[in-house]
């Protein structure tokens, strides 16, 4: 997914970050928690409201006076789940994965600083992850972030590992190096694992989509419980990365 335009007006901007604001949250804000998170004075949150209020794109709760999606939110979101090419070659492919691996399969995309969950298909096996519709998870942390982090932009790579590496100086620059090597492995086997450390007890693969040679979607991943695939990690690796290819090859010859 490419960064947003430099072109975006810095009033757009805010009605923008406002609105991200709300979607990303997952339950209802009030006016003093969004100035928190925006940084915006409670003047200019309140201009960049009205405008989201009037299209619908944020309602004001009647009662709690609490800031949540409004209702052309979610037919933004329903449209999406129903239109969108990417989810639209993607289902068939995930269902499948589920189907021959007996394990969750989530479609994840990297968005202006976030790793979010576009779909997931779950398996009738239970799991226990972090991962779910819409929610944003960690840039640098994972194998679904890694496979997207490591085919980003080099100026987008940079600027994330410069965000998620500024505590803990002492320790920062060993980490990152570490980071950065498996990112190079990433691009040369075309996958990520990782284990434990998203979720405990949770195996991961995820491997990368694009749309065209440089272009990238999303990551499709794979997870599982760690004691229930000790002997197939292989296996569902070949699976992960042959379902990706497909769909790749989907999203570039539709």
């Amino acid at each position: 997914m490419l960064e947003p335009s430099k072109d975006i007006t810095p009033q757009s901007e805010r009605v923008l970050q406002v609105l991200v604001c709300v979607a990303r949250q997952g339950q209802p804000l009030s006016a003093r928690e969004l100035v928190e998170q925006t940084g915006l004075p409670l003047s200019t949150l309140y201009r960049q409201l009205a405008p989201l209020k009037k299209w619908g794109l944020v309602q004001e709760h009647a009662q709690t006076g609490m800031y949540e999606p409004g209702p052309l939110a979610v037919q933004l979101a329903r449209g999406f789940d129903q239109h969108s090419w990417l989810m639209s070659a993607a289902r068939e492919e995930m269902i499948e994965l589920v189907h021959k691996s007996g394990e969750s399969v989530g479609l994840l995309t990297y968005v202006n600083g976030q790793v979010i969950c576009l779909d997931m298909q779950e398996s009738q096996q239970a799991l226990r992850c972090s991962f779910a519709k819409g929610r944003a998870s960690s840039t640098v942390r994972g194998a679904s972030a890694k496979a997207l982090l490591a085919f980003l932009p080099q100026a987008v790579q940079d600027s994330l590992l410069d965000q998620n590496f500024l505590e803990n100086p002492d320790h920062a620059q060993q980490r990152r190096e570490d980071l950065l090597a498996q990112l190079h492995a990433i691009r040369s086997q075309r996958y990520a694992t990782s284990e434990n450390e998203i979720d405990l007890g949770i195996w991961g693969v995820s491997a990368p989509v694009f749309s065209g040679k440089d272009r990238l979607e999303a990551s499709l991943s794979l997870m599982a419980p760690v004691q229930r695939i000790q002997n197939r990690k292989q296996e569902l690796i070949n699976m992960t990365l042959a379902a990706a290819d497909r769909l790749s090859r989907k999203l570039q010859y539709p």
